[in-house]
């Protein structure tokens, strides 16, 4: 629009603009640090990568690699279960237990910005240098293994009296597994506490206050208030607490290639790897999204 001799915005056209700009750094990264590494990958995955003096070229091998990966390597396919498997217990739980965090963290009481940073620990915690140096200590891993033995809460200590109280072998497998990941669970909890709490601090409080005028119980509140409006970052933790699963330090699908890269068969089989375990991870989110983006509540 022209109006006294200058051009104005319209609030759409600022909007618009002000989105672009916001994505810009992101669309730059991702062309430039992402896109191309990722078809450079994708080429090395049909071919042979032999090292020159001064460069190196490519034989071409068809699915070979890909062959390779899913019908010779002893673990490959199995580790993938294994992760696989492991998401599906421990996604739920970091949820729940993230959600029940934030909401505690969201009362008014004493020691609140201390109990906040606590809970905010793991994030430090599961940095990748302190990560890198606990998987290195012996002494950890040891200590560790004896306080799982020695422990009531160990597994294998359950599974011994979930028998002898003749419940059910998958429920008991299921309660064994839950109770193993419990500490990787509160460790990845970190970033999804945040996100809740924000979410929970931006309702508005006339909401609630309307609802304590028309009679409503806390029960009520929560699930016709308090979980709709918070319902677009649950799509957002669950999304998150996949990709961070998928890329955590220690992954032994990630460890596997990582081996196949250096010491094993070879470049090319490793971004093969690296190619199955994208598109398995794609096809995890897609799902994911599809079906929690349907009961998600947007407020306008």
């Amino acid at each position: 629009m022209r109006g006294k001799g200058r051009f104005r915005w319209t609030f759409e056209t600022r909007q618009r603009l002000g989105g672009f700009l916001f994505t810009l750094p992101f669309v730059v990264g991702f062309v430039f640090f992402f896109l191309v590494p990722f078809g450079q990958s994708v080429i090395f995955s049909f071919n042979e990568l032999v090292l020159t003096k001064t460069t190196y070229e490519l034989r071409p091998k068809g699915f070979s690699n890909y062959g390779y990966a899913l019908f010779v390597h002893p673990e490959f396919v199995q580790k993938l279960t294994e992760v696989m498997g492991d998401l599906l217990v421990e996604m739920p739980l970091v949820l729940a237990f993230s959600f029940f965090a934030a909401t505690l963290l969201n009362q008014k009481f004493k020691g609140r910005a201390l109990a906040r940073v606590i809970f905010f620990l793991p994030v430090i915690y599961s940095a990748g240098i302190v990560q890198k140096l606990e998987m290195r200590d012996y002494a950890t891993v040891m200590l560790a293994n004896a306080r799982e033995a020695s422990s009531i809460l160990g597994s294998e200590a359950l599974r011994t009296l979930f028998e002898t109280a003749r419940l059910p072998s998958a429920m008991i497998t299921y309660v064994n597994a839950i109770i193993d990941s419990l500490p990787a669970v509160i460790r990845a909890s970190g970033v999804q506490i945040l996100i809740f709490l924000a979410g929970l601090q931006s309702i508005p409080s006339e909401i609630y206050e309307a609802a304590d005028v028309e009679g409503a119980t806390s029960w009520e509140k929560f699930w016709m208030i308090t979980f709709p409006m918070v319902s677009p970052l649950i799509l957002t933790n669950l999304i998150y607490t996949i990709i961070d699963s998928f890329t955590v330090m220690d992954n032994p699908v990630i460890e596997i290639i990582q081996e196949t890269m250096w010491r094993g068969s070879g470049y090319g089989a490793s971004m093969a790897m690296a190619m199955i375990y994208f598109g398995a991870v794609a096809v995890v989110l897609i799902i994911a999204f599809a079906l929690v983006s349907r009961r998600v509540f947007y407020r306008t």
